[in-house]
């Protein structure tokens, strides 16, 4: 069986308030987790997905305030691919989010700069949004359809891809749940890590399933870090022969570990390890927009 797809995309964000409004606000995400990064908690982490939070629908934020304007080149990830469910949401988009429309998707900018499309979702999956008093629930985002990176060489990555079970294409696929990666030609200019940029590509496995993917990772060549508890899932981390960060993440424990489904996100969570970090914290971390504002 298959990875279930994409579990969650991390990118950087050099301005978390704006982050939210765009987010949380224009594209009406909940706001499922308002966290800290577990590897320098003193800067936010902020994960925004479905109403419960479902993997598959998560994409993640570290916020580096005033961080300069990064570039995607090879072997890094260049867009973000969600789900709509017709021809109509993709005009909704690209009116209400200042997008690009073209023939089958449609293109939007974050505010950082990071490419997001929007494609129709011709898969039997089950959609994943969120309900946001502004954005008609006919045309919420569905969740990731998948990433597409930039490599020079991708026939190095076919044989690793195979050996984790992506079919050409390609595609990551496990019983409930699908997700592409494609890759495209990239441009002369080299990347440049920054705002704007995909930090890491998290493909999602059942948590029973984890420690065996992690051998398969590295009988196929790749070389997986130790499983780290990250609390809200657990986490292995390699880099693809293209280049590009890939993490293999746990569907579960879940968010709602340490608050409760109907108030994820309002307020910031720190697992147990970084609880005692608090009042060092909160001091130094920018003050958020409350997302409550945007709830239906």
């Amino acid at each position: 069986m298959g990875l279930e797809g994409v579990h969650h995309v991390t990118a950087i964000t050099g301005n978390a308030p704006r982050n939210v409004e765009f987010y949380a606000g224009t594209l009406g995400l909940r706001l499922v987790k308002k966290t800290v990064n577990q590897d320098d908690p003193t800067v936010y982490h902020l994960f925004y997905a479905d109403e419960r939070g479902s993997a598959g629908a998560d994409i993640t934020f570290f916020e580096y305030p005033g961080s300069p304007p990064g570039r995607a080149g090879d072997g890094m990830v260049h867009r973000v691919v969600f789900r709509v469910a017709s021809e109509a949401a993709l005009d909704f988009w690209a009116d209400r989010a200042d997008g690009r429309r073209t023939e089958t998707s449609t293109l939007i900018r974050d505010p950082d700069g990071l490419c997001l499309e929007l494609i129709v979702d011709t898969s039997s999956d089950e959609p994943l949004v969120a309900e946001q008093r502004a954005i008609p629930p006919e045309h919420a985002l569905r969740g990731f359809a998948g990433v597409r990176a930039y490599a020079s060489g991708p026939e190095r990555s076919a044989p690793f891809l195979e050996a984790l079970e992506f079919s050409p294409g390609w595609e990551a696929r496990g019983q409930h749940r699908g997700g592409f990666y494609v890759y495209d030609a990239p441009p002369e200019e080299r990347g440049l890590p920054g705002a704007g940029t995909v930090h890491h590509v998290a493909w999602a496995c059942p948590l029973e399933a984890h420690e065996g993917w992690r051998e398969k990772v590295a009988a196929a060549g790749g070389r997986p870090t130790p499983i780290i508890d990250r609390f809200y899932f657990r986490s292995i981390y390699f880099r693809e022969p293209s280049g590009v960060l890939f993490e293999i993440a746990t569907l579960g424990p879940g968010f709602t570990s340490d608050e409760p489904l109907e108030t994820l996100g309002e307020h910031l969570s720190l697992p147990p390890d970084f609880e005692g970090l608090r009042d060092e914290l909160v001091p130094r971390l920018t003050p958020l927009p409350n997302p409550a504002d945007w709830r239906v």
